[in-house]
């Protein structure tokens, strides 16, 4: 019997980061598979685990608590497995962290396919990108992050910090190559422990698992399509 059950869409999107999270932490978890998410979502709030729009949601099933929202599933885990920082500082910025890789994939989907990419729109994005890279690459230089050791926020060993950077770089710098080439540029540092990161057994089974169940997909549907024809490779 798996540990949690976890309602994400096939694709290795805002969902990775919890699936990440578990992963590192040695938990199991069944997913719930794009048509029950569909039926939760359709159905009665009142029918709901939890009140939510859309996944991911999780439910910790020892424990009888769902919750959705990848910032707020990323802080249960944090804090029921103790990846948490000890200081409040460390605490605050780890929340910072995932909150900005929230708003950074928000911001390559353009809201979720608000919009659909341009070439201009594209190119005009790209010095906006470089830029949130820079934040990880300056938090890190900060807290003593070295290109061939260390982690973002000074720890001892890789926290939900590193886990969350890791997979927002490592997964889009997968699926998109020049996105990887503006990272290695732009953050290189933060580039290198991405790479460390996912070089733990855990987490590169992973982002095996990922490879062979989703293919080259990243967030799927139209937005994807687009990203892809402005994004060379």
């Amino acid at each position: 019997m798996s540990d949690y059950d976890l309602y994400y869409w096939s694709v290795p999107f805002r969902g990775q980061f919890v699936r990440a999270v578990l992963a590192y932490a040695g938990k199991t978890w069944t997913e719930g598979g794009d048509t029950a998410i569909s039926n939760l979502m359709g159905g009665p709030v009142s029918k709901m685990p939890v009140p939510f729009m859309g996944p991911p949601l999780l439910i910790d099933k020892k424990a009888g608590f769902a919750i959705s929202e990848m910032p707020a599933i990323v802080l249960y885990l944090g804090e029921t497995l103790k990846l948490l920082p000890q200081t409040a500082s460390l605490r605050a910025m780890t929340m910072k962290v995932v909150c900005d890789a929230n708003d950074v994939i928000d911001e390559i989907t353009q809201d979720g396919g608000r919009e659909m990419w341009t070439e201009k729109s594209w190119q005009s994005f790209v010095p906006r990108l470089r830029k949130w890279m820079s934040l990880w690459e300056e938090t890190g230089e900060r807290h003593g992050l070295q290109a061939s050791s260390g982690f973002l926020l000074g720890e001892e060993h890789p926290g939900i910090a590193d886990i969350v950077t890791a997979t927002l770089w490592s997964t889009m710098a997968d699926r998109f190559g020049a996105i990887g080439m503006i990272l290695d540029e732009s953050a290189p540092k933060t580039a290198a422990l991405a790479r460390r990161v996912y070089a733990l057994p855990s987490l590169e089974k992973l982002a095996t698992k990922a490879r062979d169940q989703y293919g080259n997909a990243y967030c799927g549907g139209q937005i994807e399509a687009s990203l892809r024809k402005v994004v060379a490779d």
